[in-house]
């Protein structure tokens, strides 16, 4: 075991004071986030649940994903990653949903290339907000590893 990232201890300091409840939707980490989060001592006060959705039927049956949205765009899009998080958010206790779905690698193509992932972020009262970060051909542990600082920062930017 490694010592917690800096960033997950900040969120559980961040989502105490907010009292903020966490949910993840993972399919290119297949649960880093969740670990990174739950690897620091007391995040059971701000983390509700992980879900992992790494097949396109795992993400219409745990999450919703509409099977439209993933024959029309893709699993890797920012549509598929805001109904991932839509998703979490729904079925879940949580007030904060983070999700991720993207090409790690080896591999990809020339329209969805390795290194692609897309984000999405979802919270009561607001629209889904999602993006894509070309991490580029890093390497497979390098993407999935960036991923999860992203999606950390993403949930700290939205309990600033």
């Amino acid at each position: 075991m490694t010592a917690p990232l800096p960033e997950a201890v900040e969120l559980l300091s961040r989502a105490r004071a907010k009292k903020a409840l966490i949910a993840t939707a993972e399919s290119c980490t297949g649960g880093l986030i969740a670990g990174a989060i739950t690897d620091v001592a007391g995040s059971s006060d701000i983390f509700d649940r992980g879900f992992i959705t790494y097949s396109n039927s795992a993400k219409e049956e745990m999450l919703g994903v509409r099977p439209e949205a993933l024959v029309r765009y893709g699993a890797v899009s920012e549509e598929v990653a805001r109904e991932m998080a839509d998703g979490a958010l729904i079925r879940s206790a949580a007030t904060l949903a983070v999700s991720v779905t993207g090409i790690a690698g080896p591999g990809g193509s020339e329209t969805k290339p390795e290194g692609r992932v897309c984000f999405g972020l979802a919270r009561h009262g607001t629209p889904v907000r999602s993006e894509t970060i070309e991490f580029g051909a890093i390497g497979r542990d390098a993407v999935r590893r960036a991923t999860v600082k992203h999606a950390l920062a993403m949930l700290l930017e939205a309990l600033r």
